[in-house]
């Protein structure tokens, strides 16, 4: 099976990159999901954040009883819309469903998001209706999001295409999702989190497109460093496997499977009639194609962000350098148990580091490298520069825990000026709240992910050594 990437992104392109959308089902009434979808369209979202904007495109509500909604002229039917319409969003009833995905044909929309529910999931009438639209949209070569799903939203063209509540912040990661209320979870919680994706897709029922199909558009689009996908089953493993072992090189794949227990493989069948499968199935088909596996929501969101903003690691060796010795302990603890190997400093490098004559005279002189709770920036630039330019570290922890000499952003500047000067991994874990918050902040913005504990942190470290293990297993590093 040949996948063509660059062919599939330009397939699904309409979805995330319209000049026109319709509304096929526009409503006045604001509690109606029809309002809230053009709503989102026109401001990006229903909540008023001042990061929202309207989509650059244009919008069409449809409803044959209404003239105009939010100050957009309303059509009885897409077929008279008088200007092109690239994708249409489907909010009616289920059995009016086909007519609408019809009149889309005639229409020559590329792309429709079904957000109505009733089809796979609610039994064999369900089934039947599904059907129908599906040979209608293959007929004439239409792709289909959905159905009983939340839609498409694309940060880079203020393209909110779905019911979700606001647009998230711009950002390096795309998100695909199975369930679309867990995507509404997940962009209320980026917000308090500053937590950005450059797309985010809730697909349902994957009548037609599956998770593959997002994955292989995410990889040939400019805004995405890293893909997260939560899934609770596959139409078809063998086009997951196909198509993950072309995108992982390219872009790193993080993965969250639900539906591991009877009990989860039962709630998938009902939730959005998925075949879910076995999970050891799936975790051999994730190694096997690079996509690395997560265990709960946090920790694939956190891995996401480092693949997003850091190279991966050319090795499985780490050095910590911390100003807090029980949290260096505590690091060195979940880094064995991930795997990761802690080589302790050699003779010539603790030279080194002693005649700077600037370190506390019981700096630890191992791995962890404990520089002392009194450490200020000049004491961090050394350590961190002796085990960074060192070639027996192939990726660096930093942890800063807030001490009364503690300068935080200049130590994030200095972690930033390395980490570029070196081009190695870094992580970062300056622990604390709001007086190590603007530390937090440069280093975040200067592409340093950082973590509020070091397990995270770990486990982000972590990742950068799986996806450089992998790539090197297929002569990509």
């Amino acid at each position: 099976m040949q996948i063509d990437l660059e062919k599939k992104h330009l397939e699904l392109k309409c979805f995330f990159e319209p000049e026109g959308v319709a509304v096929i089902g526009a409503s006045l009434n604001p509690e109606k999901l029809g309002y809230q979808i053009i709503k989102n369209l026109v401001a990006g979202g229903s909540f008023s954040m001042p990061h929202l904007k309207g989509f650059i495109g244009k919008v069409f509500p449809v409803n044959p009883q209404a003239k105009e909604i939010l100050g957009l002229k309303c059509y009885s039917s897409v077929k008279e819309i008088p200007e092109r319409v690239d994708l249409a969003i489907i909010c009616i009833p289920s059995k009016f469903v086909p007519q609408a995905v019809q009149e889309c044909a005639e229409k020559k929309v590329k792309g429709i998001n079904i957000i109505s529910a009733g089809f796979g999931e609610a039994g064999e009438e369900g089934k039947k209706l599904q059907g129908k639209f599906l040979s209608i949209a293959k007929k004439f070569g239409i792709r289909i999001v959905g159905p009983n799903c939340l839609g498409t939203l694309y940060t880079h063209t203020h393209l909110n295409a779905s019911f979700g509540p606001f647009l998230p912040f711009d950002g390096a990661t795309t998100f695909i999702s199975q369930s679309g209320a867990l995507v509404d979870s997940v962009i209320d919680w980026s917000v308090k989190e500053n937590y950005g994706f450059s797309a985010v897709v809730s697909y349902g029922n994957k009548s037609d497109l599956d998770a593959p199909d997002f994955m292989a558009w995410a990889a040939n689009d400019p805004y995405t460093k890293a893909i997260a996908l939560y899934i609770e089953g596959l139409n078809d493993g063998r086009y997951f496997l196909e198509v993950a072992k072309r995108v992982t090189p390219i872009k790193p794949v993080i993965a969250l499977k639900a539906g591991k227990t009877a009990a989860g493989t039962k709630a998938a069948g009902s939730h959005t009639g998925s075949l879910a499968g076995t999970y050891q199935i799936y975790k051999g088909a994730f190694k096997q194609s690079g996509v690395i596996l997560a265990e709960t929501l946090t920790q694939m969101f956190d891995m996401a962000k480092a693949l997003a903003l850091q190279p991966p690691a050319k090795g499985n060796k780490v050095a910590i350098v911390t100003n807090g010795g029980g949290n260096g302990v505590m690091t060195a603890d979940y880094c064995e148990e991930l795997g990761i190997e802690l080589p302790p400093p050699p003779k010539e490098l603790i030279d080194k580091i002693d005649k700077s004559g600037k370190m506390h005279p019981a700096w630890s002189r191992s791995n962890p490298l404990d520089i002392i709770g009194d450490a200020g920036p000049e004491r961090y630039k050394i350590a961190l520069e002796a085990v960074i330019s060192s070639d027996i570290y192939d990726g660096v922890i930093v942890i800063q825990t807030l001490q009364t000499t503690t300068q935080t952003v200049e130590d994030a500047k200095l972690v930033v000026e390395l980490q570029k000067k070196y081009k190695k991994p870094v992580i970062a874990a300056f622990m604390g709240g709001p007086f190590t918050e603007p530390g937090v902040k440069y280093l975040e913005e200067h592409g340093i992910p950082n973590y509020n504990d070091v397990d995270r942190a770990a486990k982000a470290m972590w990742a950068l050594i799986e996806h450089g293990r992998y790539l090197k297993k297929r002569g990509k590093l």
